[in-house]
């Protein structure tokens, strides 16, 4: 990938978390609903993070993506960028047969009612941490000890939920590396 601002080249992280809500910097505590045993119990860490956002759940099953990534001049939008992160779901969701969209005052991906992926993002200089979590296959109950982003009326769902057959961890992370490289412009981001 292309070196930007000096701070070295670009990357795409793809990675799962060990089971952990994290608090963004709008992070509402009243929206972490269970109690510290249960917590606890659940094996369930809880850390507060730079991100921006409320609280969300990251564990095993769930794909996590941190693009770190200096923004060139051309492309230093807030709005923007975000909508570039959650159009690399969208892409990624259609490749396996599901159609989700944005929702007007909402962030993240939703197919219906329910969020498919988080998204929490942090810019400091124009370089970007942080970015989507997508469900692919995680144990949803763990979204029960929050409120999940602070959003009472709405649920949340996985790739597993949606599909008879769902694709593999594997098989996601290829699909949003090309959407990735697609969206953002690079040549291909497997090359970094």
């Amino acid at each position: 990938m292309e070196e930007r601002l000096g701070g070295g080249p670009d990357r795409l992280l793809l990675l799962t978390h060990p089971p952990v809500i994290t608090c963004g910097r709008n992070a509402d505590r009243a929206h972490l609903i269970a109690p510290p045993a249960v917590l606890e119990a659940r094996g369930v860490g809880v850390f507060d993070t730079p991100r921006g956002g409320d609280i969300t759940f990251h564990g095993p099953g769930q794909l996590v993506a941190y693009p770190i990534i200096g923004l060139p001049q051309a492309r230093r939008n807030v709005r923007t960028f975000v909508g570039d992160v959650e159009e690399v779901v969208i892409r990624t969701l259609r490749a396996f047969d599901v159609e989700a969209q944005r929702v007007e005052g909402l962030r993240g991906v939703w197919v219906g009612r329910q969020k498919v992926a988080a998204v929490g993002i942090r810019l400091w200089r124009w370089v970007s941490s942080h970015g989507f979590a997508l469900n692919v296959d995680p144990d949803l109950s763990f979204f029960d000890l929050i409120v999940p982003c602070g959003i009472v009326d709405r649920g949340v769902t996985s790739l597993a939920r949606l599909l008879a057959r769902p694709p593999t961890m594997t098989e996601v992370q290829e699909v949003v590396v090309e959407a990735f490289t697609e969206v953002f412009g690079y040549a291909d981001a497997r090359e970094a």
